[in-house]
């Protein structure tokens, strides 16, 4: 585990005077940069994965990154959560035909790092992976891949069990255990609806989910028994055959982590996803917001059929967004923020397209060229244009992994995202949040909701900040409220070794002479005195 700066600031230096109390903490970045702690390990289960090099299920680790805001800067610690889990089709980035696919794709790292800086605590989530999609028989594409899902939305319910866990034993992390929202990008939207409406072993029976080879004895796709029980509290076993089908004994296959602390959540978004079924959604299920391209060839938008995009095959017929949410608010389950009158521009713009539908956004994006590429190749609609990622790197590992020539890998990855990069990404990104964050903001109370800071100074504090920290030559020391007066730096035994009067808002200090350590710098101004821990290599 380790902890790391994941952004650097992004705003100009603030002058003298200047004031923040504009900003409203959840809606606006409030801190310069974001802290994150990265592979967190929140859970272990049976993984299927090795399945893929003919090798046994196992037992996988399961990884988290957790952004904080502004790390030491913020001393409030009762901070909303929000998790969200990564698209990638329930396998690894090229091996599943994306350049995406886990925690660490930028277009997650971002999200998580804006709602930091906006104050939240911001999990990006890996979940178990595996399914087959290659097969000719339908009911293996369907099972394997309704049986991932699942697994996915076990993972999720050990994640929040997790994260309420660090709650309370330390709270390491500053979290506010009654304020969690759950989200997916592309797979992870599937993820994230199934674990707000599957309340019940019994919608696991549905036809669609059951075996008709046998049509005296259907066999569910998904047998809790074997799977372990909705929220993977429990410890199940699976049978291992000999080659003439006995049973010659079992091997575990889910193994429950996180026990005694809640699986609830407060809310719960999508971009690209669907749910498995409309009859797991009901009147009570807690707030949904939903983000589609309208035209998404993998992922539909309305009730449709999700196909392997290689061979076409069929594989499972879902409720895409625009389904979902008018459900959802046929229920009044979007009531906590359709109620409240939010009228900004990118409310405006969802209103163009959404049909009416509180919580749904709809993307129109550009009809694909006509034109081929360069290997022959046509465009095909967009489903996910809020991606972005290296395509050179993910060229050469495309080679590696599937032994095609130079240039087709990143070739074929931009048939359907034609304008990738981070800029073109970032920019829907914007829509996103603009629209999502007013309604986590009306969900969550956060207009009501009071922080908890620890010391008299905290405040102050907050928009205080030292960097690089561990710092070697040069030191910056900045402060987003009022002006520093003097700066000393005291080494471990108290002895004060440097210090400085600055009468400003910001210094760039010479560190060169102080000896690798640890030191504690005393930034003060006129009323505040403020202790930050330097480290000197």
């Amino acid at each position: 585990m380790k902890t790391t700066l994941q952004s650097v600031f992004t705003i100009a230096l603030l002058s003298l005077g200047l004031s923040v109390s504009a900003q409203t903490r959840y809606l606006d970045d409030v801190f310069p940069a974001a802290y994150v702690t990265s592979d967190v390990t929140y859970a272990t289960n049976i993984s299927i994965l090795p399945m893929l090099q003919g090798l046994p299920p196992g037992p996988a680790t399961l990884k988290c990154d957790i952004y904080q805001p502004g790390g030491v800067w913020d001393s409030i610690t009762n901070r909303p959560v929000i998790i969200l889990v990564h698209t990638g089709s329930f396998l690894p980035p090229v091996l599943n035909g994306q350049a995406t696919g886990s925690k660490s794709d930028l277009s997650i790292v971002e999200q998580c790092t804006r709602w930091a800086k906006k104050g939240y605590v911001a999990v990006a989530m890996d979940n178990r992976l595996g399914w087959n999609p290659t097969s000719t028989d339908q009911n293996v594409r369907t099972s394997t891949l309704i049986q991932a899902a699942y697994r996915g939305i076990q993972d999720a319910k050990a994640m929040v069990r997790y994260i309420r866990m660090t709650e309370a034993t330390g709270n390491p992390y500053g979290i506010d255990p009654n304020k969690i929202v759950l989200g997916g990008q592309g797979t992870g939207g599937y993820i994230s609806l199934g674990y707000a409406t599957l309340s019940d072993e019994s919608e696991l029976y549905l036809p669609k989910f059951l075996d008709f080879s046998d049509p005296a004895n259907p066999i569910p796709y998904v047998y809790p028994p074997v799977f372990g029980n909705i929220d993977g509290t429990d410890s199940t076993y699976a049978p291992i055959y000999d080659s003439t089908g006995t049973i010659v004994g079992s091997m575990p296959f889910n193994i429950p982590s996180n026990l005694g602390y809640s699986n609830d959540i407060n809310m719960v978004f999508n971009l690209g996803g669907a749910l498995a079924d409309i009859s797991w959604l009901e009147a009570g299920d807690v707030p949904m917001v939903s983000f589609h391209c309208e035209k998404d060839p993998y992922g539909p938008i309305d009730t449709g059929d999700v196909i392997v995009p290689t061979t076409g095959d069929f594989v499972v017929e879902v409720m895409g967004s625009r389904t979902t949410q008018h459900y959802t608010n046929q229920y009044l389950n979007n009531d906590p923020f359709a109620l409240a009158g939010i009228s900004d521009v990118y409310t405006t713009a969802a209103n163009v397209n959404n049909g009416g539908l509180e919580g749904l956004y709809v993307f129109k994006t550009p009809a694909p060229s006509t034109t081929p590429n360069a290997f022959g190749e046509m465009e095909e609609e967009q489903g996910s244009p809020w991606d972005w990622w290296d395509n050179a790197t993910y060229d050469a590992m495309f080679q590696a992994v599937h032994g095609a020539p130079a240039g087709y890998g990143g070739a074929n990855s931009l048939l359907g995202n034609p304008n990738m990069s981070a800029a073109n990404g970032n920019l829907y990104l914007d829509t996103i949040q603009g629209y999502l964050n007013p309604r986590m903001y009306e969900v969550l109370d956060l207009a009501n909701h009071v922080p908890i800071i620890s010391g008299i100074n905290d405040i102050e504090g907050t928009l205080v900040d030292l960097y690089p920290n561990p710092a070697n030559n040069v030191l910056n020391i900045v402060s987003y409220t009022v002006g520093i007066e003097n700066i000393y730096i005291y080494n471990t035994n108290g002895q004060l070794v440097l210090a400085n009067e600055v009468n400003a808002n910001q210094i760039r200090l010479n560190a060169s002479t102080l000896s690798k350590g640890v030191y504690i710098v005393d930034i003060k101004s006129k009323d505040t005195s403020i202790k930050r821990k330097l480290i000197i290599e």
